[in-house]
């Protein structure tokens, strides 16, 4: 019997599935359209609060530790990232995506 959700495209991600990770996860946290969120976003600009960015961070390291062993994003890290491309970069390089 199959779980009731299945990860058959586990492969690496790149950096668009990383950005469509991010949308995904910041759009379902913030109630809002995924469309509405561009790379070029500011956290501040989609009223993402500090609770709203802690709550991204629990969501990425838990899908991305499913795939990349020990990912982790540093909590003085998360002060620097102000974009939602800056998320994308830092996670980008954390999974050294090129």
């Amino acid at each position: 019997m199959a779980p009731a959700e299945t990860h058959i495209d586990r492969g690496p991600l790149d950096r668009e599935g990383i950005f469509a990770l991010i949308r995904d996860e910041l759009a379902d946290i913030l109630e809002i359209d995924p469309a509405a969120i561009a790379e070029s976003s500011s956290f501040e600009d989609l009223k993402a609060d500090s609770l709203a960015l802690i709550e991204l961070v629990e969501a990425l390291e838990e899908e991305l530790g499913e795939r990349t062993v020990g990912f982790r994003i540093e909590d003085e890290d998360l002060e620097d990232l102000r974009t939602v491309r800056d998320a994308v970069d830092y996670v980008a390089a954390k999974l050294q995506v090129g």
